[in-house]
């Protein structure tokens, strides 16, 4: 089976969230996420799952009207910031949040993390998507950079949890065999986007 893992499109700010903060795509990201049905147009997705965070459900909603294929939530999928009060986007977080700015470019999580919790979660949850799906099935999970970061970092065995930089919209492949051996066979394609890239 292959798995494509979909980072988000581009979310609006939230700095002061009473609760939980969970925003919702910019123009931006809605223009982003549009993109996603031609780009994955040569793949023949049986299954779609996502993020309960409404930037990953709104990210995956073009995709799945044009395949008229039901999305479906797990927990397991949510981002390490999934309880915070505030979202900054990456590009943002330099000014407004140096200190976890820093640590993940260097490819750690923020501090306030439990990064061996976070790993055991979302390597459970997509052993479920996997041993949900059939052997020919292609999946597409729409989730977000640091979800996929520690998939590779399990797969490729890396010493670091965040070492890719992943763009938004950006589709990393997963090939699964019928033996339950996985290969990565792609990091971070942007081709849909390449005008849209923020560098």
């Amino acid at each position: 089976m292959q798995l494509l893992l979909i980072r988000h499109a581009l979310p609006e700010k939230v700095t002061d969230a009473s609760g939980r903060a969970d925003p919702a795509l910019t123009s931006e990201g809605r223009e982003q996420a549009a993109r996603l049905p031609q780009a994955l147009s040569p793949y023949r997705i049986a299954r779609i799952y996502s993020s309960p965070q409404r930037r990953a459900k709104e990210t995956a909603a073009p995709v799945a009207a044009e395949r008229d294929l039901l999305v479906t939530e797990h927990l397991g999928l949510a981002e390490y910031d999934y309880d915070l009060p505030h979202y900054i986007p990456f590009h943002e977080a330099q000014q407004l949040a140096p200190d976890a700015f820093a640590r993940i470019r260097a490819g750690e999580f923020p501090k306030s993390v439990d990064g061996e919790a976070f790993r055991a979660r979302v390597l459970d949850a997509l052993g479920q998507v996997v041993d949900e799906s059939e052997h020919q099935d292609t999946v597409a999970v729409f989730a977000h950079g640091g979800v996929v970061n520690v998939y590779l970092q399990e797969l490729l065995g890396l010493d670091r949890p965040l070492v890719f930089p992943l763009d938004y919209v950006s589709v990393t492949r997963v090939l699964v065999s019928r033996t339950g051996q996985r290969r990565v066979a792609s990091v971070n394609e942007t081709g849909h986007i390449r005008d849209m890239l923020r560098r």
